[in-house]
């Protein structure tokens, strides 16, 4: 079993920058792959970006240029630094992990998931 543990959501203003963390715990030298997803109110999980380890990443086309992942595998924490949020990126934000992914965007392939962060993007 593996455990993923975010943090860094929060409150930030349109234009501002946030860095969520995810933690991996367990299990964690079978991990494929490490992710996000997001979940904005009355809307479906989004896939957000993903690390396949050890280095190679890959951000959705709607964050290009503004979000960006990144790893560090000696501490099993991979990292999703936000920079010019919108208020549309407000969403809560789950990490997720794999032992073999083969769909990034589909949730179904991801095998743990996080309880979630809460970002709040205000205009």
């Amino acid at each position: 079993q593996v455990q993923l543990v975010e943090s860094g959501g929060d409150l930030a203003q349109a234009g501002g920058s946030l860095r969520l963390s995810c933690t991996a715990s367990g299990e964690t030298t079978k991990l494929y792959a490490t992710g996000w997803f997001r979940q904005a109110p009355g809307k479906e999980r989004d896939f957000v970006a993903w690390i396949k380890w050890p280095a190679t990443t890959w951000v959705t086309e709607s964050v290009q240029g503004r979000f960006t992942i990144s790893g560090d595998n000696a501490k099993n924490t991979v990292y999703l630094q936000m920079n010019n949020l919108k208020p549309e990126d407000t969403a809560v934000y789950y990490c997720v992990a794999g032992t073999g992914v083969v769909h990034p965007p589909r949730p179904s392939d991801w095998d743990y998931w996080g309880q979630g962060t809460q970002v709040t993007v205000s205009s």
